[in-house]
């Protein structure tokens, strides 16, 4: 399959960057946190509100591990990760690419993280949230793109060219 599928933290850029590379490669563009909003009808923090941060994974897993679709630029949500089955699709019907940022520079981004709709544990910080995905971002990646000190353009750019 010919599908590019961005992960990586909240605030990275994977809408961002997804829409803008997809124009540059003529390929659809696929936000697989609407599709959960669409298929749940309900918007991402309202899931995790009503079934809990387990139910809202399973969800998750479940809407992103049945994504059908070719020469498309899929931007996943920041928990995909966790769903080992929806990661295995995913690389299934593309090339994952991993948008990497530094903490600080990502906390200056995230400035409502709730009203995001982003999965944190009781408790859980941005930071231990950061050093719990980080890995597993680095494991299901085939490529990791770096983007400190680089705007869309130059992220895009290093995209096409990781990818040709």
């Amino acid at each position: 399959m010919n599908n590019i599928v961005l992960i990586g933290m909240p605030g990275v850029g994977k809408s961002t960057a997804g829409v803008v590379l997809a124009k540059v490669l003529g390929y659809r563009f696929v936000d697989a946190d609407l599709l959960i909003q669409q298929e749940e009808n309900r918007l991402l923090h309202e899931i995790i509100q009503e079934e809990g941060t387990e139910g809202f994974l399973a969800i998750e897993e479940r809407v992103n591990a049945g994504i059908q679709t070719e020469q498309a630029v899929i931007a996943t949500g920041g928990s995909v990760v966790y769903g080992a089955k929806a990661m295995e699709h995913l690389r299934s019907i593309g090339t994952v690419i991993y948008l990497k940022l530094s903490f600080k520079i990502l906390e200056k981004r995230l400035h409502n993280i709730q009203g995001r709709g982003v999965v944190l544990k009781e408790g859980q910080t941005l930071q231990e949230l950061y050093e719990e995905r980080a890995p597993l971002y680095e494991k299901y990646a085939d490529i990791t793109i770096e983007e400190e000190n680089r705007d869309v353009e130059e992220t895009i750019a290093l995209i096409v060219q990781a990818i040709k």
